[in-house]
C-alpha cells in the first residue's frame, strides 16, 4: 500500500447525494463501504467531514447573523454528520471513535492528539469533528491540523470532481486536469483546492494533498492501492 495512516476529507455537501439538504442513506452506507474496504488493508483511517448539508457559517454571517455564532452552529452541523459516519461505519462492524474539538461528552470523546493516535494505531477509525474547536476556521484547515497532530501520510480530500483543472469542469468543457502541482505552481495559477491557511500549512509541514472522486464507487481504494487518478499536491 501506497499509504499507511490518511486524513480522509469529505464536504457536508457531499453527504446530501441527490437530496438539497440534509443526509442521503445511501451516500453515507457508500462512503462507508468504501472506507470499509481501506481498513481490511491494515489503512489506518481518520476522518474530518464538513457540515455544510446542514449550515456554513459564512453562509449564515452574509444574512446578518453574528460570524462567530454562525461558526459555532457550523461546528454542531460537523458534529451531527460525524455522529451520522460513525453510525454508518459501526453497521458495517467499524470500531470506531468520535473525537470533538468542542467538549460533549454525553456523544463524543474530546480531542486527545494521544488518544487519536492510539485509537488508530488500535484499527479503530478516529472521527475528528467540531473543527478547530475555534471561529474564523474552515474544516479544511481542521483537516490540515489534524493530519500534521496524527502524523498522517497525506490528506485524501474526497470530492465530486476527479481532480484539480485550471478550470470548473462543470462549467468549462475545455477545462484541463493537473496530474500533479506544486503548491507553489497551485499558488501562481490561483488555484482553489483548499482555504490559504489549511494550504500553507500543509505546504509547511511538507504534508501532500490528494484531490479525486470521492463519490465514483471504489475510487478511495484505488487512490490508496497507488492508482494514477485524482491530482496530486506536493512540495
Amino acid at each position: 500500500m501506497q499509504y499507511k495512516r490518511i486524513l480522509l476529507k469529505l464536504s457536508g455537501e457531499a453527504l446530501m447525494g441527490d437530496l438539497n439538504y440534509g443526509i442521503d442513506p445511501q451516500r453515507l452506507k457508500e462512503y462507508a463501504e468504501d472506507i470499509k474496504a481501506i481498513i481490511d488493508l491494515k489503512i489506518e483511517v481518520a476522518i474530518v467531514i464538513g457540515g455544510g448539508n446542514i449550515f456554513r457559517g459564512v453562509a449564515g454571517a452574509s444574512m446578518g447573523m453574528d460570524r462567530v455564532q454562525a461558526d459555532y452552529m457550523g461546528m454542531l452541523a460537523t458534529t451531527i454528520n460525524g455522529l451520522a459516519l460513525q453510525s454508518a461505519l459501526e453497521e458495517k462492524g467499524i470500531y470506531t471513535r468520535l473525537q470533538n474539538a468542542i467538549e460533549m461528552d454525553k456523544i463524543a470523546e474530546p480531542f486527545i492528539r494521544r488518544r487519536a493516535v492510539r485509537h488508530l494505531e488500535k484499527g479503530r477509525v478516529v472521527i475528528f469533528s467540531g473543527g478547530t474547536g475555534n471561529p474564523y476556521f474552515t474544516t479544511d484547515t481542521a483537516a490540515t491540523l489534524r493530519a500534521i497532530e496524527i502524523e498522517a501520510d497525506v490528506i485524501l480530500k474526497g470530492t465530486r470532481v476527479d481532480g484539480v483543472y485550471n478550470a470548473d469542469p462543470e462549467k468549462d468543457s475545455t477545462a484541463v486536469k493537473y496530474d500533479r502541482l506544486s503548491f507553489r505552481e497551485a499558488y501562481e495559477k490561483g488555484l482553489n483546492i483548499m482555504d490559504m491557511t489549511a494550504f500553507t500549512l500543509s505546504e509547511e509541514n511538507k504534508l501532500p494533498i490528494l484531490v479525486f472522486d470521492m463519490n465514483t464507487r471504489g475510487n478511495l481504494l484505488r487512490v490508496v492501492s497507488g492508482e494514477n487518478i485524482g491530482t496530486l499536491v506536493h512540495n
